[in-house]
């Protein structure tokens, strides 16, 4: 395919071979498009588990991200196909959504695609198939309900929400320290919690990263950490009991709107013009000192002169700190941004029983922590890392696991992880296909068939026999009638989920099911690909 001109400059494509090119109906459209699905699912599959590969992905620009999070790999990916795009649509609803499950859904959503070419090369139709599909789901959600637990959990009991964040978190690059992530997520998640309306907004919690130290170096912060130092070499490094003055206005001179000529020809016009800026500067940080100021922080920067005056008159200042950092620090203080020097008051001031500089390592790398904030539901993750691919990969983790905590405080029931929801669900699907006497039968069997695929796909990455493991596992929960054995990926020797404390949100899961459905379903009403140049 080339695109050519015509003498008007009108674009146009030639079709290289065009009497060759066929457009696709019926079954074979459909047949082409379940391809495509299938090849996006089985790249992520290999993902999927603790024992999970990774990807490396390189952008056209050459910069390298290594993951193993479903959404950013199908992100990341340069794809063209329509189908292939509606796949990478699934994972990331699933990750606005829930924040976790990217990658199982994308599987899952594989392997229905799997099971329908079959039916349909058997002669079924896929409206039939798309109705059999969508009375599966409703059964796998109704049993997940009906096999779900709840948690009590409060302020003082948290292990719960850890455990399940370090499920999260052992099938990422970070695993080794999971515990302690875990640990920093749902502190984190808690402190900026509403536990009365269960209510979490994940925008007062500030995920910050520098490369240098290492993953057990990351803390927790009860307050915001900017990525600035102080303006003046020589002002104080440690600020107890500040009062801050957050300015979104420039220290210098106003500037005419319109353009603008001086002349100056003496010595005298130049002396006078000099201690008239000064006088500028002057007032404004005599007004930030009269109102009670003992830290500026401002949104522009400051030329030399005022940074003197600023020392000279004991006001430690930072400058160039970005507007969402800026609305941060105004939450976590109980200040208010200011944007005119006339508007600046006491009441407007910011209060932090704390704000330090801190240097790290051998480098010239400075941050300013502001602590002990008089609003304490405004926190900062701040990850430490060997290399900024590290501390990528890590923010992904983090983020996963703030999610969770999240959906658990929204919704406190689990289900146990390890395929043992999955493998429970396809059990009760197949078992209720019985109660339905027409073709549906056949792509409600399918669909349990499909859930197979996740576990299947647990064991296989862990090394296992898959189909052994797989039918040993189902038998077990079948005889034992326990919904709770799964996959032993980590091989503890023991299959029982509740004994390894594998758990996932409820919510999560039954998202990942309806989700996939509906995506498969809306692949297999497409019976026909028309590509622009048919128009």
């Amino acid at each position: 395919m080339a695109l050519a001109f015509d003498e008007f400059g009108r674009p146009f494509i030639i079709l290289k071979e065009q009497e060759q090119k066929t457009r696709l109906r019926g079954l074979d459209a459909q047949k082409a498009n379940i391809a495509s699905g299938k090849a996006v699912a089985r790249i992520l599959r290999t993902s999927l588990g603790p024992k999970g590969m990774d990807k490396m992905l390189q952008s056209p620009d050459g910069d390298v991200t290594i993951t193993n999070d479903g959404a950013t790999i199908l992100e990341q990916m340069d794809v063209d196909n329509q189908i292939a795009k509606l796949m990478v649509e699934l994972s990331r609803s699933q990750d606005y959504e829930i924040g976790d499950g990217t990658t199982g859904v994308v599987v899952m959503a594989g392997a229905l695609l799997e099971q329908a070419e079959r039916l349909l090369e058997r002669g079924i139709h896929p409206i039939r198939i798309a109705e059999g599909y969508e009375l599966a789901s409703k059964i796998a959600v109704d049993h997940l309900e009906h096999i779900a637990q709840k948690f009590d959990f409060g302020e003082t009991d948290l292990e719960p929400l850890v455990q399940t964040c370090t499920t999260t978190l052992s099938s990422k690059i970070v695993n080794r320290c999971k515990r302690s992530l875990a640990e920093i997520a749902v502190k984190a998640v808690v402190a900026v919690a509403d536990l009365e309306r269960r209510d979490v907004n994940l925008d007062l919690i500030k995920v910050e990263g520098k490369v240098g130290g290492k993953l057990e170096d990351t803390e927790l912060v009860y307050g915001i950490i900017v990525d600035k130092d102080m303006s003046h070499p020589q002002m104080p490094k440690q600020i107890e009991d500040a009062k801050i003055a957050i300015l979104t206005c420039p220290f210098e001179p106003p500037k005419p709107k319109t353009k603008h000529k001086v002349d100056i020809d003496t010595v005298e016009k130049f002396q006078t013009l000099r201690l008239q800026e000064q006088k500028y500067f002057d007032d404004m940080v005599q007004k930030c000192k009269d109102v009670g100021a003992t830290l500026v922080i401002c949104q522009w920067g400051f030329d030399d002169e005022a940074n003197h005056l600023l020392l000279h008159r004991n006001l430690p200042a930072v400058r160039w700190v970005g507007g969402v950092e800026l609305e941060l620090i105004a939450i976590a203080t109980g200040g208010r941004i200011v944007p005119r020097f006339q508007e600046l008051t006491s009441e407007k001031l910011g209060k932090a029983g704390l704000v330090r500089e801190k240097s790290f390592g051998t480098t010239k790398d400075r941050m300013i922590y502001i602590e002990h904030c008089a609003n304490s539901r405004a926190v900062t993750i701040f990850i430490r890392g060997g290399n900024k691919m590290m501390i990528e990969e890590t923010k992904r983790s983090i983020h996963d696991a703030l999610c969770v905590a999240r959906n658990l405080i929204r919704n406190n029931s689990i289900v146990y992880g390890g395929g043992s929801a999955e493998i429970s669900c396809s059990v009760a699907v197949e078992a209720a296909a019985d109660k339905y006497p027409g073709v549906e039968q056949y792509a409600i069997r399918a669909f349990a068939d499909a859930l197979d695929s996740v576990p299947m796909a647990l064991a296989e990455n862990s090394g296992l026999q898959p189909i052994e493991t797989l039918s040993a596992v189902k038998s077990q929960q079948i005889k034992e009638n326990n919904p709770y054995c799964g996959i032993d990926c980590n091989d503890i020797g023991t299959n029982d989920m509740r004994e390894q404390n594998v758990f996932e949100t409820l919510i999560g899961k039954q998202q990942q099911i309806l989700l996939a459905t509906q995506v498969v379903k809306m692949i297999l009403k497409i019976d026909d690909v028309i590509s622009p140049s048919e128009y």
